[in-house]
């Protein structure tokens, strides 16, 4: 098997890496060297299309979550709550016409973006994202996912924010097979912004927010161990079993995209932070019984942490 578990990124070394004059964004690919221009085809933007500096060159944070909606209400959101602290004539700019899977909104240095359900859908979107920073010359961009979650011993409606990621069997990378050979990536998140995300949280907030690991699954049903699926071969012992050896290792909540997105964000050297609201504690259960208009507020609550970050650093 082949193996990275820290350092360099397997198959490469820091010749192969391309990056910006500031040294920022990094391409661990020495093949982009061959390309006379590059198609960004999931976003519909290209390096001979489009002036992707004058487009994207001012980004400075990069927010991504699974739905649509969620991002689309996030960009007025951020539009709404920072608009003292965004260039006079700022407006939120509706970038569909440039991304036919993924919905895209730009409001001045913040790029909202869904990236749709589990790691093969976001992994299609980071390849792409990281690789338009690069050609933006975008300097230091911070990348969040903001999203749901399932919490493990913690209340419903609190946030989590993750300090590493970890696979369904614990492991601390992101797995693939890349030409039939295993690979893996060390699943790594910034500690310190960790950390400052945390302190932004306040006592009259209305939710409780704690720092742990987040356990990506492959999979909403049995990946993550439930028994309400069309298919279970294991039983509720078997489950709170599981759900007991995540919580000692560690793991406060369980969504379906973390070892992606944290592996290809240290790849590439870009700071990067998962904030995550919990719909539930698995240990009372599986299914999500909270009413719809709950959840919608629900799901604001890590919107505001990171939203708080980004008027901070603007």
């Amino acid at each position: 098997m082949s193996a990275q578990k820290g350092g360099q990124p397997n198959g490469g070394n820091e010749d192969d890496a391309q990056c910006n004059d500031q040294g920022t964004v990094h391409l661990r690919n020495p093949n982009i060297k061959q390309l006379d221009h590059d198609i960004l085809y999931h976003l519909a933007l290209g390096t001979e299309s489009h002036d992707l500096v004058k487009m994207f060159g001012d980004v400075k944070f990069v927010c991504m979550g699974g739905a649509p909606t969620r991002m689309e209400h996030f960009a007025q959101y951020i539009h709404s709550q920072l608009g003292h602290k965004l260039p006079p004539g700022t407006k939120l700019q509706d970038m569909k016409e440039h991304s036919h899977r993924y919905s895209m909104y730009k409001v001045g240095p913040v790029l909202s973006i869904s990236h749709g359900i589990g790691v093969p859908s976001l992994q299609i979107l980071l390849h792409e994202i990281i690789k338009l920073m690069h050609y933006a010359k975008v300097k230091d961009p911070v990348f969040f996912r903001i999203g749901t979650s399932g919490g493990i011993g913690i209340e419903p409606g609190s946030v989590v924010i993750s300090e590493g990621a970890v696979d369904e069997m614990i492991n601390p990378y992101h797995e693939q097979a890349i030409c039939g050979k295993k690979v893996q990536r060390p699943a790594k998140l910034d500690l310190e912004l960790a950390k400052e995300l945390q302190s932004l949280h306040r006592a009259d907030d209305g939710f409780e927010l704690v720092r742990g690991k987040t356990m990506c699954a492959s999979d909403f049903y049995e990946g993550q161990g439930r028994i309400d699926g069309a298919f279970c071969s294991h039983t509720e012992a078997d489950k709170m079993d599981y759900l007991k050896r995540l919580h000692a290792a560690g793991v406060r909540n369980i969504e379906m995209e973390a070892t992606c997105f944290s592996a290809l964000t240290h790849m590439a050297d870009i700071r990067a932070g998962i904030v995550c609201v919990a719909f539930l504690n698995r240990f009372e259960g599986d299914q999500v019984c909270t009413p719809k208009s709950v959840l919608t507020q629900w799901e604001l609550r890590p919107q505001q942490i990171v939203a708080r970050y980004i008027e901070k650093h603007l």
